[in-house]
C-alpha cells in the first residue's frame, strides 16, 4: 500500500489489540464466555434499535442476524452444547446446531438459515437494497432472543 495514512491506520489497529484492554466496554467485563455472548447479543440488539430510528436498515439487519447467532451460541454454552473455544464453520451450521440441542425445533431452524442465505447475503452485498419494512420485520432477533434467555437460568444477566 502507498498511502501512507491508510498504513499507519493499519499500524495502529494492530497495536490498539496487541494491547491489553485498558477501557472495556460496560457490561462486557465478564469472564464467563456464555455472559460475554449473551451480553453482546443485547448490544447489537440495542445499536440495532437506534439505526432502526436513523434509517440505516442494511446496518439493523446485519446486527439483528449476527445478535441472533449471539444468542444462540450463548444458549449453546450455558447449556455445554458448545465449548468456548469452539469455533463455527458456517451460518447454517449454527441454525443447525440450535435446532440439534432442542433450542427449536429443525424446521424453525431451517427457516432462520434460509432467511440468513437469502436476505441478509442480499443485503450485505447490495444484490438487494435494504427497506424499513425488512429492518423493521427483524424485530425477530428481539423475540428469539427474549425466549432463549427466558429459558435459561441467567435471564437476570441480560443486559437488555
Amino acid at each position: 500500500m502507498k498511502n501512507s495514512r491508510v498504513v499507519n491506520a493499519l499500524d495502529a489497529a494492530d497495536r490498539s489489540f496487541e494491547q491489553s484492554p485498558v477501557q472495556i466496554e460496560e457490561g462486557l467485563d465478564v469472564e464467563d464466555a456464555e455472559l460475554v455472548q449473551l451480553r453482546r447479543a443485547c448490544r447489537l440488539l440495542a445499536a440495532a434499535s437506534r439505526l432502526l430510528k436513523e434509517g440505516y436498515y442494511t446496518v439493523v439487519i446485519e446486527s439483528s442476524f449476527v445478535a441472533i447467532e449471539r444468542t444462540i451460541q450463548f444458549r449453546r454454552i450455558h447449556d455445554g452444547a458448545m465449548s468456548a473455544s469452539e469455533v463455527i464453520s458456517s451460518h447454517r451450521r449454527l441454525y443447525q446446531r440450535g435446532s440439534e440441542v432442542g433450542l427449536y425445533n429443525e424446521e424453525f431452524g431451517e427457516r432462520l438459515a434460509e432467511l440468513w442465505n437469502q436476505n441478509r447475503t442480499k443485503t450485505y452485498y447490495r444484490l438487494g437494497i435494504a427497506t424499513k419494512a425488512q429492518a423493521m420485520a427483524m424485530q425477530l432477533a428481539r423475540e428469539l432472543h427474549q425466549h432463549l434467555v427466558d429459558m435459561s437460568q441467567v435471564s437476570h444477566e441480560c443486559l437488555c
